[in-house]
C-alpha cells in the first residue's frame, strides 16, 4: 500500500500507521538521503524473518540498524571515545559505520554478530518514522533483485536500485510504501569500517570522508 506523504510536513496519522504495522511485525519501504529501504522494527523477530527473506534467507548478510541517535545504539554497539567522535561529527548523513556487535546484538537478530552496522539518517522521512516508532530499525537497500533475480546484484550496484516509490510495488511482503512523489537518485551510502586502529573506507559512496 502507498502512502504519499509531504515529507517536511508528514500526517501523524501515516507514521502512525506506519509505526503500528512495523510493531506487528510489517515491513515499510521509504525514501532515504541515498536510496530506496525496506525497513522492519529492531525489536521484531517476525519483521527480521521477513527482511531475511527479502535477502534470500540472508547467512551471513549484515543488516543496517537505523537510529535516530547514537545513543540509540550503544547497548548493541562497541563504540569508543574516538569512533563516537567520528560518527558525531558526519552524522546525521549518508554513512554506514561497522562497529563491533555486543550481546545484545545476538539476542535481537537471532544469531552470531561480531559487528553490526550504524547508520543515523539525515533524510526528514527516516528520521520522522524512526521518532514515532521509539526504536531503531533494521533496513537493507531495496533492489530489483528482489522481485526479479535475472537482475545483476554485485554489492548493490547503482543500476539495481529504485527511483520511484511505485516500483516497489512488486516485492512481495512490504505492508506500506512512504512515497513524497519524488525520484530518488540511485546512490549509496559511505561505509566506514571502525573497527580496526584504522578507518577503513569498505565503499565510497554519497558522503565525503577525510582523515
Amino acid at each position: 500500500m502507498i502512502e504519499y506523504i509531504v515529507p517536511t510536513n508528514i500526517d501523524h496519522r501515516i507514521l502512525n500507521r506506519a509505526a503500528e504495522a512495523l510493531k506487528k511485525g510489517g515491513l515499510i519501504a521509504h525514501p532515504t538521503d541515498t536510496s530506496w529501504h525496506i525497513s522492519c522494527a529492531s525489536t521484531s523477530g517476525l519483521g527480521l524473518a521477513k527482511l531475511k527473506t527479502l535477502k534470500d534467507g540472508a547467512r551471513g548478510y549484515l543488516f543496517t540498524l537505523f537510529a535516530s541517535e547514537i545513543s540509540q545504539i550503544s547497548h548493541v554497539a562497541d563504540i569508543s571515545t574516538p569512533q563516537y567522535k567520528l560518527m558525531h561529527r558526519l552524522t546525521p548523513g549518508p554513512y554506514v559505520f561497522i562497529l563491533g556487535a555486543l550481546r545484545a546484538l545476538e539476542k535481537l537478530m537471532g544469531m552470531k554478530r561480531r559487528e553490526v552496522g550504524i547508520r543515523i539518517p539525515g533524510d526528514s522521512v527516516s528520521r520522522a518514522i524512526l521518532e514515532t516508532l521509539g526504536e531503531p530499525m533494521f533496513s537493507t537497500t531495496a533492489a530489483h533483485s528482489m522481485d526479479d533475480p535475472s537482475w545483476w546484484d554485485s554489492g548493490f550496484a547503482e543500476e539495481n536500485l529504485f527511483e520511484m516509490g511505485w516500483e516497489l510495488e512488486g516485492i512481495q511482503g512490504i505492508d506500506m510504501i512512504l512515497d513524497g512523489g519524488d525520484a530518488l537518485s540511485k546512490t549509496l551510502t559511505t561505509v566506514l569500517d571502525l573497527t580496526g586502529e584504522e578507518v577503513e573506507v569498505i565503499r565510497e559512496g554519497l558522503g565525503e570522508y577525510r582523515v
